[in-house]
């Protein structure tokens, strides 16, 4: 089936498809020893790819991987900060992303996977996708504060986040436990949302990415999604 080259470059480990395009327009890019413009398609199984006459590899096959990220673990792939990544602690040759992220003090489910169109669905800001969590807060929060999160509030720098789901779990002599779920991922909310209301927040911990559920793993354990998962979230 004929793709778009970018496309095919970017399955390839090529890089983004901005990348790709430059490959392309640098004419670094052949098929069946032609230079193709930007837009051409091709198809991997019938045409000779090559970059920097170098034929391109296989692409890999898709793979997908929940993890308990534990607290103090950067949500990221690459970094020069010597704090461990999510990346080092699932042991799978090949690519791996985060789907989303968690701040290094928060814990809980990360999704890692190199599908790039199921990456896309679960965090573009349209689809609203939610994510479940444990909050655990310093204090009783009063009705007037419940209501806030509930109707979405106003952070310090004029976002307005929108309705989230809140309940009171349980309370314990470290605070209070709340269930809250949010559609939208803005740059550690949760803990901003606490400080517009002077609810300072002690920890949070992941619980669900859509369909996707912690379970009983534990943290720093990591496991593969059943099909049946995985056809969940593509659904």
């Amino acid at each position: 089936m004929e793709k778009r080259l970018q496309k095919i470059l970017a399955r390839s480990g090529y890089g983004s498809r901005r990348t790709c395009e430059d490959l392309i327009e640098d004419g670094r890019v052949k098929v069946n020893d032609q230079i193709p413009t930007l837009g051409s398609k091709a198809d991997r199984e019938k045409d000779e790819i090559t970059v920097d006459g170098n034929p391109i590899p296989k692409p890999e096959p898709f793979k997908y991987i929940a993890l308990h990220k534990p607290p103090g673990v950067l949500s990221t792939v690459k970094t020069r900060d010597t704090r461990p990544t999510v990346r080092e602690m699932v042991q799978v040759p090949g690519r791996l992303y985060p789907v989303g992220r968690l701040d290094v003090d928060s814990e809980g489910l990360i999704l890692m996977t190199n599908d790039g169109k199921l990456t896309h669905r679960l965090t573009h800001p349209r689809f609203e996708h939610e994510k479940e969590y444990r909050v655990l807060v310093a204090k009783r929060p009063s009705p007037d504060v419940i209501s806030a999160w509930r109707n979405g509030l106003r952070l310090e720098n004029g976002e307005l986040t929108l309705p989230a789901e809140v309940h009171v779990e349980s309370r314990t002599a470290e605070g209070t436990w709340l269930q809250v779920t949010l559609r939208e991922g803005k740059k550690r909310q949760i803990r901003r949302m606490g400080n517009q209301t002077d609810l300072p927040v002690k920890r949070i911990i992941r619980t669900r990415i859509a369909s996707l559920k912690l379970n009983d793993l534990k943290p720093g354990e990591w496991r593969h999604l059943t099909e049946k998962e995985i056809k969940s979230l593509k659904d």
